[in-house]
């Protein structure tokens, strides 16, 4: 293996832990979090969904 590759990965690692911290302070910025806590709540508004519409069977 070259010293060029070696610098090559290098800048590819750097590159990669740039992006992941830009999508990190992207996701955790305040004007997200309205958004997010309707997100983490959407399984549990199925589950009322479900209830609500739910009609019992009636026996003949």
């Amino acid at each position: 293996m070259s010293e060029l590759w070696g610098h090559f990965i290098g800048v590819i690692i750097v590159l990669m832990i740039l992006t992941f911290i830009a999508i990190w302070f992207w996701a955790w910025r305040p004007r997200h979090k309205k958004q997010f806590r309707q997100l983490a709540s959407l399984p549990m508004n199925d589950m009322e969904a479900d209830e609500v519409n739910h009609t019992p069977e009636r026996k003949s």
